[in-house]
C-alpha cells in the first residue's frame, strides 16, 4: 500500500495573518476556503502536491459539536481552550483508505472514520475527500491522520497549477523536504511508526541547531524527521511547552541557509 505525505496542519487563530510574514520570507500563501460543516477555514502554501495548511476556527459553536472528526476536536482543544498555535499534526495520503482502515484496526487501533470532508474553495468550487483518524486507546503516541482525495493526483496538480498555487514562491521552487517532530522517546516512536505504516528508516544524526538526536522515516514526497532533545535548545523547549508535536519545517532548494522561528514554529531553509 503506497502512502504519500499530503500536508502539515498548522493551527493559527487567523490563517489569513500567516500570508504576509511568509511572503516576506519568499513563501507564497493563498486563501484556501471554508469547511462550513466543521466551523473552520484555512490558508494554504503548496510545494508541489505537498502543502502546509494554516487552519483556524471560524465558528466555535459548530466546531465544538464534532467528536468523530479528531482534527476538529484537536483544534478546539488546542486553539480555543489552550490558546496554542503552531504545527499540530500531519495528513498522509492514500488511495486505499478503506483497506487501510481494516489494516490499522487489525493492529489494535481505535478508528474514527472514514469520514467525508469538503471545502468550498475561494473560487467557489467544492472539493471533497475522505478522512481516517487512527488512535491508540491508551494514547501512548500521537499518530497522523489519513486522507483520500476524490480526484486523482494528476488532476489535482493540474488544477493547482492553473490556479497559480504551485511554483509561485519568490524563493523559486522550494521543496518540503521533511517535517520534524519532537518526541520523548526516539527509538520507541520510530518503532511504532515503522510497524504501523511500513516506513523505512533513514539516517540517524545529531542536529546541533535544535540540540536533538534525530532520525528520518522515509515517506513518499516529504520525509518525517523525529527528534528527541539531548539538552537545552529549541527541541527541548517545544517538548516542555507543547508536548510531542510537529515543530519544524525543512525546505530545500531555497538558495539560503537560514534557521529561524516564525508563527510559533521553526523553519530551516537550505
Amino acid at each position: 500500500m503506497d502512502l504519500y505525505f499530503d500536508h502539515l496542519v498548522w493551527f493559527f487563530k487567523e490563517p489569513e495573518n500567516a500570508i504576509i510574514p511568509l511572503k516576506q520570507k519568499g513563501i507564497h500563501v493563498a486563501k484556501g476556503g471554508r469547511h462550513e460543516s466543521w466551523g473552520t477555514y484555512n490558508t494554504l502554501s503548496y510545494f508541489g502536491l505537498n502543502y502546509i495548511e494554516f487552519l483556524g476556527i471560524e465558528n466555535l459553536s459548530i466546531a465544538e459539536k464534532h467528536s468523530e472528526n479528531r482534527l476538529v476536536t484537536q483544534i478546539v482543544e488546542q486553539l480555543a481552550k489552550e490558546n496554542q498555535e503552531g504545527p499540530a499534526t500531519i495528513a498522509i495520503r492514500t488511495n486505499q483508505i478503506e483497506e487501510l482502515a481494516i489494516k490499522l484496526k487489525a493492529k489494535g487501533l481505535k478508528l474514527y472514520g472514514p469520514l467525508t470532508g469538503e471545502r468550498v474553495r475561494a473560487d467557489g468550487q467544492l472539493i471533497k475527500w475522505s478522512l481516517l483518524f487512527p488512535e491508540y486507546v491508551e494514547k501512548k503516541v500521537s499518530l497522523p491522520f489519513f486522507i483520500e482525495w476524490e480526484k486523482p493526483d494528476e488532476e489535482r496538480y493540474s488544477e493547482l497549477e492553473d490556479q497559480g498555487l504551485i511554483s509561485s514562491h519568490i524563493l523559486g521552487e522550494p521543496k518540503l523536504e521533511s517535517v520534524g517532530f519532537v518526541v520523548n522517546n526516539l527509538d520507541k516512536t520510530l518503532e511504532i511508526w515503522k510497524n504501523l505504516f511500513d516506513l523505512k528508516q533513514g539516517a540517524e544524526f545529531i542536529d546541533k541547531k535544535i540540540n536533538a538526536r534525530c532520525a528520518i522515516l522515509k515517506l513518499n514526497g516529504t520525509n518525517l524527521l523525529f527528534c528527541t532533545p539531548i539538552g537545552d535548545g529549541p527541541a527541548a523547549m517545544v517538548l516542555k511547552d507543547k508536548g510531542e508535536t510537529p515543530f519544524l519545517v525543512n525546505l530545500t532548494d531555497t538558495n539560503q541557509s537560514h534557521f529561524f522561528e516564525m508563527l510559533d514554529g521553526y523553519w530551516n531553509f537550505q
